[in-house]
């Protein structure tokens, strides 16, 4: 009877164990693969994103297509602050981008409708990152993205540490999932 007993409480511990490798096996497949939840830290892409709001960025997307302008994506930092940063791609690979009057060029036609910054005009920034030197026109070279925060007057972005590597990007974010008045899709 005693037996019996321990032989239950044997196999019901290993069941339980087998189950709790097995979540986290999948947790870490889903995160590693498929998509990660991040918290925004700072203000450099309001209004689009603000500070603490939480979103999920999916790795799907770029299995199957590139990187295109517009995409909010994340990628690591270059400037090795943080880890992950947050921003919108603004031109790729091959493109030249020029910053004119506070307008934003790609390839020598100034992007339309950029209702996201909300009328902020986009200057070079006075200081960059290691004082690297950035001069405009820019052409971003193959394999590259020129990102930008959606908050123009407070992003440090390519204009403070140049362009990135396309292959830094971890995913593409595509949904706010909290605080619960923010809920939905990013574009």
């Amino acid at each position: 009877m005693v037996g019996k007993s321990v032989g239950r409480i044997f196999r019901a511990v290993v069941e339980l164990a087998i189950i709790i490798a097995l979540a986290l096996a999948l947790t870490w497949l889903i995160r590693t693969f498929v998509f990660q939840p991040y918290e925004i830290p700072t203000s450099s892409m309001e209004q689009t994103l603000q500070i603490g709001d939480r979103v999920f960025s999916e790795k799907v997307t770029y299995y199957f297509s590139s990187i295109k302008r517009g995409d909010i994506v994340t990628f690591d930092d270059p400037t090795h602050s943080v880890s992950t940063l947050i921003k919108r791609v603004i031109a790729t690979g091959g493109q030249t981008v020029d910053l004119r009057d506070g307008i934003v060029y790609v390839d020598g036609i100034p992007l339309g409708d950029e209702s996201y910054t909300r009328g902020q005009k986009s200057y070079p920034l006075s200081q960059t990152y290691q004082n690297k030197t950035i001069s405009y026109p820019y052409t971003v070279p193959d394999g590259y993205l020129w990102v930008m925060g959606d908050n123009r007057g407070n992003s440090a972005d390519s204009r403070y540490f140049g362009a990135v590597p396309a292959n830094s990007v971890s995913g593409k974010a595509f949904f706010i999932y909290w605080p619960f008045k923010d809920f939905g899709f990013l574009s």
